[in-house]
């Protein structure tokens, strides 16, 4: 590890990826082509799932402090509220709530972090060529005097965005297609009848509005318009129209902090890795922005990549661990497309039938309580699974399968208050040793013996007590080891455990993301 990895892009993405590696011992050196981060507030709201990872590099607690808390996710259909997806009634996460958050003051926070890590971030550095066919990448950089630096690297990271010069270079294709709804948004405050502590989603007839709340005062504003307001930037009067016909109720907005309008793409790229490279967040895939999961899957990205790239570095971890990189992430972002594209067509249904339909549908599940234990997880980026097939990973019942997202602590530092939590420190993979609903009369032992044959090779702690909890209840009835991953995946459930047995794991774990 004598020459860093190079990446490229210094957003949310590429920062939290070159914390994961400098936390793990990895030089990392972060060029950005952008002199300056950019005015504009771009993603605003940050999930569950990605605060829990984000907790790895040191950085939630910090977001959570300066950030506003989102407690749920109501709908409106014509102004009359249909039903509500509570993330602070979610018991199996640390976090049980979203955060508000504008793009430039994560980043800044990121930024801070990596500096206490050792890194910095060179402003004003081009990417203009790259070969990352051979043992080793090179790169020409174009410096901001006016120059080009020759570097060679062991790997690069692409997180330059929807318009990834490193993707271009490696000559990856980026098929998809252009929607036909176009987005205009703007930040402003709002007052009136409008939650500061809900994402708001409002459905009419004429088209949606989105209003997810990045402090107590001030709203993002999300306008679907049609193609011929594409080429315009709206005005204050123009969303204030829009907000009057689609919202809540009666809210006025103060001044608008900036406009633009986009279209909406839906893209991923051929393959997220060539060679010496690999490509994370808009870079490696676009979607809509219903629903504000972009940032946040790009966010998983990083997480997923950076335990892997870290290893394979160390020379803890066999390089073909890499391969997973591209198959676990690709399955992800197309279930959350999926996801976030579903709920732009509903917001863009016109029809009286349709409309009908898609009403009656929230409301009963609402009613029922699927729209809590389905849709609440799923907001939130709970359900997230690498799984054989990608099964949802959030159910109230059954047993944690290979892949699937373990309800653990990870990092280092005091706990947030509430329940007890199995905390792991994310740097290697970890052993949780589950009593079961009836604790074995030699489980003692048995946990002394794992704990002594394992020494050093991982971190091993005892599931918290009681039978009900969230963990508990994933790791299922019977006594078991668990491996869990870096990433609080779950690597193997041992239902059976033993010392042999819990070093074969950690052994192929190794190896591999997931057994085979």
């Amino acid at each position: 590890m004598d020459s860093p990895v190079v990446v490229v892009g210094a957003g949310p993405i590429g920062l939290v990826l070159a914390c994961e590696l400098l936390g793990q011992g990895v030089p990392v050196r972060v060029v950005d082509a952008e002199r300056e981060h950019s005015a504009h507030s771009r993603a605003t709201t940050i999930w569950p799932r990605p605060l829990e990872l984000l907790r790895r590099i040191g950085v939630a607690d910090r977001i959570v402090e300066e950030g506003h808390r989102i407690q749920g996710v109501t709908y409106y259909s014509d102004h009359r509220p249909l039903a509500t997806a509570w993330l602070n009634r979610l018991g199996a996460t640390p976090y049980p709530f979203a955060v508000g958050l504008p793009q430039d003051r994560t980043e800044a926070l990121l930024v801070e972090r990596l500096e206490e890590l050792g890194g910095k971030v060179e402003r004003g550095v081009r990417l203009a060529s790259l070969d990352a066919g051979g043992p080793r990448a090179r790169l020409r950089l174009a410096l901001p005097g006016g120059g080009t630096e020759e570097v060679e690297a062991p790997w690069v990271i692409g997180a330059d965005g929807a318009h990834s010069t490193v993707r271009k270079e490696l000559g990856i294709g980026f098929a998809g297609a252009q929607l036909k709804i176009n987005f205009a948004i703007t930040d402003a405050e709002l007052s009136g009848d409008i939650p500061s502590d809900l994402v708001s989603y409002c459905y009419t007839a004429q088209g949606g509005l989105g209003l997810a709340p990045i402090s107590p005062t001030v709203h993002r504003v999300a306008v679907s318009v049609p193609p011929e307001l594409a080429e315009r930037t709206p005005d204050r009067e123009f969303f204030q129209r829009i907000v009057e016909e689609r919202g809540p109720g009666r809210v006025r907005l103060g001044e608008l902090r900036f406009s633009t309008v986009f279209r909406v793409h839906v893209r991923t790229a051929d393959r997220f890795r060539s060679g010496r490279a690999l490509l994370v967040g808009d870079a490696a895939h676009l979607m809509s922005p219903a629903g504000g999961q972009g940032m946040n899957t790009g966010l998983q990205d990083a997480a997923n990549l950076g335990w892997k790239l870290a290893g394979v570095l160390r020379g803890t971890f066999d390089e073909s661990l890499l391969d997973s990189y591209d198959d676990e992430r690709r399955r992800a972002v197309h279930a959350v497309t999926r996801s976030t594209s579903m709920q732009t067509r509903w917001g863009a249904l016109t029809k009286p039938s349709q409309l009908a339909l898609r009403d009656t549908l929230v409301r009963a599940a609402g009613r029922s309580g699927v729209l809590q234990w389905r849709l609440a997880p799923k907001i939130g980026q709970l359900d997230a699974t690498y799984r054989d097939g990608g099964a949802p990973a959030v159910r109230p019942w059954g047993t944690a399968a290979p892949g699937d997202r373990l309800p653990v602590l990870l990092g280092e530092g005091a706990a947030p208050a509430g329940p007890s939590w199995a905390g792991i420190s994310g740097r290697d993979h970890a052993v949780i040793l589950h009593a079961g609903r009836t604790r074995p009369a030699d489980w003692q032992g048995v946990c002394a013996r794992i704990r002594a044959a394992v020494g050093e090779r991982a971190e091993v702690l005892d599931a918290p007590s009681g039978p009900h909890g969230p963990l508990a209840v994933a790791l299922g009835r019977r006594p078991a080891a668990a491996v869990v991953r870096p990433d609080g995946h779950l690597f193997e459930l041992l239902t059976d455990p033993a010392p042999g047995a819990v070093l074969a794991a950690l052994s192929r774990a190794r190896r591999e993301a997931l057994p085979r």
